[in-house]
């Protein structure tokens, strides 16, 4: 049976779980819901619905998992636990300092509801929060770092232009190059937020707009600006069109630490990515495979990446696993 997916919401990530249900075998596109016009919306696929993002309830035995593609300032708080309730879901979420909260508010819908959410999906958090877990059982004496970058973070840049007065806006987060080499070397160094990134803000001002009041507010946000060194520059439409128009991110993982007996050890995982969204679209349509099957075997609740059998995410059986990637 085909895995019937549903998109809510119809930006750079939901564009990106198109292409990547494309890509499933296993997965067909079942519809789309989005908050504009569904009349104004053209998709990729040929004969799939769109249908506004406030009658998807309506749609709840048609889909097996709904994959949502909304932001987590404002989009991913409201939307998971009320979709939990009808759906299978997966989402994004990724304000690391609110996901405790986050996840009880969606493992309470979806208990009610007897469906199945994976929250905070993608690479950071995701992957990497993986990686930090088996770095720590792994080598249970040591230190983790995590670097991202340099990129353009879609969370942060879209935090920037929230900011009254930002009429486009794109954020990079930098690693600082003396810290990674430190942590590389298995110094152990003992890093703030301040020293291991710098952000940098390439922001395109409404006219009339007041500049230094819009720079001393993203300095000062807090969970995404107030912790670091951030540079604003203020450049044209046309600049930020021509030069900044691609998404591409990535970043380490490392695990500093010894083994019982005194031996140093250091783990690392990284990422090259030429677009962030498209990479974790097609991470999030692996982890609706999983909401899927946890659903299908009656399991209900929130689960987080940390909790799900590396098997359920991938189109192979049991067999043709331990054959080809044991």
């Amino acid at each position: 049976m085909s895995v019937r997916v549903g998109i809510m919401g119809y930006g750079n990530l939901g564009r990106g779980v198109e292409s990547a249900i494309a890509q499933s075998s296993d997965m067909t596109l079942a519809a789309v819901f989005t908050r504009r016009d569904p009349g104004s919306l053209k998709i990729m696929t040929e004969g799939v619905p769109v249908y506004a993002a406030d009658k998807a309830a309506e749609f709840a035995k048609d889909i097996d998992v709904m994959i949502l593609c909304g932001g987590s300032a404002n989009d991913l708080p409201k939307q998971s636990p009320a979709l939990a309730k009808y759906f299978n879901v997966v989402d994004s979420f990724d304000t690391h300092a609110k996901i405790p909260e986050h996840f009880a508010n969606v493992d309470k819908a979806a208990k009610e509801g007897g469906k199945a959410a994976v929250i905070s999906v993608g690479w950071d958090p995701g992957l990497f929060s993986l990686m930090r877990m088996y770095g720590l059982a792994a080598l249970p004496e040591g230190n983790d770092y995590t670097f991202w970058g340099k990129g353009v973070s879609q969370g942060h840049s879209d935090a920037v232009r929230r900011v009254e007065g930002v009429q486009d806006a794109r954020q990079y987060t930098i690693p600082v190059e003396s810290a990674l080499e430190r942590v590389r070397k298995g110094e152990n160094p003992e890093l703030t937020t301040r020293e291991k990134h710098t952000r940098e803000c390439f922001v395109v001002a409404k006219e009339g707009a007041d500049k230094a009041a819009i720079e001393q507010t993203i300095k000062t946000m807090p969970n995404y600006f107030a912790d670091y060194d951030t540079t604003v520059h203020f450049i044209s439409q046309e600049e930020l069109d021509r030069d900044h128009k691609g998404i591409p991110h990535g970043g380490f993982v490392i695990r500093s630490g010894k083994t019982g007996e005194g031996s140093s050890h250091v783990m690392e995982f990284s990422l090259k990515l030429e677009s962030n969204p498209a990479f974790t679209s097609s991470v999030l349509v692996a982890f609706a495979r999983a909401a899927y099957r946890l659903g299908s075997e009656g399991i209900s609740g929130c689960k987080t990446i940390l909790d799900i059998p590396p098997a359920y995410l991938c189109n192979m059986s049991g067999e043709e696993l331990r054959k080809n990637l044991l």
